[in-house]
């Protein structure tokens, strides 16, 4: 399994938790009213809001939350303004990372996450010397028992899955632990997502992520020091999306080398 896939398999549970403390869904807020700043209201004819908020539902954002979010984005009601922003660095051992956030203050974010890097030995790259190894594609996340309406829990049949999101345009699927990742160019994401709901196939996450061209695979003690500064640059309140090149072996999770 690729080194980014394995990745979003640790977010996806670090997620579960992330939830019960609200910040999932402070990230999903906030990608939310973006979108309808940028794009306006409809989400028939803003895609990137069209996605945030079908995201959001398929992680139990509140509708009344949703509706909120949107409107605060048109300005229908007051809120914050947040502006979008990503750093590129890299972690001990040559580590790739690209962090892509929403604040409403770039100078404490980019103090905070200069702080992680420092506090792990990592260093701030300058822009286009770490994205150049990353490629942008339509990424999606889907669980077997995601069918909708009167399928729904039904198991998902990966053969079933693989001829939907290839006839829309999808170049790659991958399947984990009872998961699915597919994976498309930027220009088909509209389509497979369009073709996975005709389908009656749900998923649990869609985006436009970096994906890298090449995974980098460290001894077990080394990819537990970029674990640890992946995981602290995710807890970071302003940080939406943390992409990297790291091939994450199992070894690293079971045995991580000490603080």
């Amino acid at each position: 399994m690729s080194g980014h896939s394995k990745w979003a398999t640790i977010k996806r549970k670090k997620a579960r938790t992330d939830a019960a403390r609200g910040k999932l869904f402070s990230r999903l807020t906030r990608e939310i009213i973006v979108a309808a700043r940028e794009g306006g209201g409809d989400p028939d004819a803003n895609t990137r809001l069209r996605t945030a908020i079908e995201n959001a539902r398929a992680n139990n954002l509140p509708n009344d939350n949703i509706e909120r979010a949107v409107k605060r984005g048109t300005g229908d009601l007051p809120g914050v303004e947040y502006e979008e922003a990503s750093y590129e660095l890299y972690a001990p051992g040559g580590v790739a990372i690209i962090v892509e956030t929403l604040t409403d203050n770039r100078n404490r974010t980019v103090s905070e996450i200069r702080h992680i890097v420092t506090k792990y030995n990592g260093t701030m790259a300058e822009a286009g010397s770490v994205s150049w190894q990353f490629e942008k594609k339509g990424t999606f996340v889907v669980e077997a028992g995601t069918g909708e309406g009167e399928e729904e829990g039904r198991e998902v049949d990966e053969d079933t899955l693989l001829e939907v999101v290839l006839e829309a345009g999808a170049e790659d699927l991958e399947a984990e632990d009872g998961l699915f990742y597919v994976t498309c160019p930027v220009e088909a994401f509209a389509a497979v997502r369009d073709a996975l709901s005709e389908a009656g196939i749900g998923f649990r996450d869609a985006a436009i992520s970096q994906v890298p061209q090449n995974d980098l695979m460290l001894e077990p003690a080394q990819q537990g020091t970029a674990l640890r500064i992946l995981e602290a640059l995710e807890e970071q309140d302003d940080v939406q999306n943390v992409w990297t090149n790291l091939d994450i072996q199992d070894d690293a999770l079971d045995n991580p080398d000490p603080e």
